[in-house]
């Protein structure tokens, strides 16, 4: 514990820094996110403080991945990935790109974590978990950086879970990314003075994904890992499926989404709460796991929190 205090604070430290001065440079330069009809807020606000973020995790691989050369291809390809995905939302932030563009840098990236699954690992199904977490987080956490704290929130309960589980480096890394999503988190909730930007909703994204493969690839996976995400996995996915058969342009911005509509009825405030008190839940159940190996228990929890929170993004939408 007199360790982790220390390194913790340093990427609080870190994020909160490069948050002020990243806000500093949006201003100069007039990366604002304006309102309108596909937008949650009202005021013109800064854009690009995740970039903040980006920095404190590719401090923390480098380092770590110096000091574990077992897991040196690991770290090189996860830091690799995260200038790539990072690189392409700093990019967009500043001019936009087509959509199309940014989905094959993340391709990319998502190729680069598969391949080091692959040699660490030589089995397959880790392999494809760990692109496809790729491709699915980096746009899942872009669709749902829509509202003042629910993106940097909801990584930080994810990192929590991540840090719980794993061990040696892996649970310092995720500890990075908890301690700079509360570093950023003063800038961005309860009222944003700056927004993480494509830059940063991408990179938390991409952060995530690589955690969860590096769980994925041990002998006993937590598969269980995935429920802090249900939310956003729920949100996302069945919106976007609803769009595509309404045939909408489903990757145009929208304000569709059950958290989207929430916030204009209720606040910013109090749906960036009801989805952390929702991820809050199945962090509890994480911890009451921990001790179960079993993968049909697993599964039959993943099931069931699967359907409770179906159920209530159907209601909320329903009621919305």
């Amino acid at each position: 514990m007199g360790h982790v205090l220390p390194w913790l604070a340093l990427h609080f430290c870190i994020a909160a820094a490069g948050t002020w001065l990243a806000r500093g440079y949006a201003l100069r330069q007039q990366l604002m996110d304006a309102p309108g009809e596909r937008r949650s807020h009202s005021v013109a606000t800064p854009r690009g403080g995740g970039i903040a973020i980006v920095l404190s995790l590719l401090i923390a691989a480098i380092w770590l991945g110096w000091r574990a050369p077992q897991d040196r291809l690991w770290f090189g390809s996860f830091a690799g990935g995260l200038v790539l995905v990072a690189g392409v939302g700093w990019w967009d932030d500043h001019r936009p790109l087509s959509p199309w563009w940014r989905l094959a840098v993340h391709a990319l990236a998502a190729t680069l974590l598969a391949w080091a699954c692959w040699q660490s690992t030589g089995a397959w199904i880790p392999t494809v978990t760990a692109w496809l977490a790729v491709m699915v987080l980096v746009n899942i956490w872009n669709f749902m950086d829509g509202i003042d704290g629910i993106a940097s929130t909801q990584a930080a309960l994810c990192a929590l879970a991540f840090l719980f589980v794993l061990d040696g480096p892996w649970a310092w890394l995720a500890g990075a990314l908890f301690a700079a999503c509360l570093g950023f988190l003063p800038f961005n909730f309860p009222r944003a003075r700056i927004f993480l930007g494509d830059v940063g909703s991408g990179a938390l994204g991409y952060a995530l994904a690589g955690l969860l493969a590096v769980a994925y690839s041990r002998p006993m996976p937590a598969w269980w890992l995935i429920l802090p995400m249900l939310p956003f996995l729920v949100d996302a996915g069945f919106t976007l499926l609803s769009r595509i058969l309404r045939g909408e342009r489903w990757w145009t911005p929208h304000v569709g989404h059950v958290y989207q509509r929430a916030a204009r009825r209720f606040g910013h405030f109090r749906v960036t709460l009801a989805y952390l008190l929702i991820s809050s839940v199945t962090l509890l159940l994480i911890v009451g796991m921990s001790n179960e190996g079993g993968g049909a228990v697993q599964f039959a929890w993943i099931g069931s929190c699967f359907a409770v929170t179906l159920a209530l993004w159907g209601w909320a939408r329903k009621g919305l």
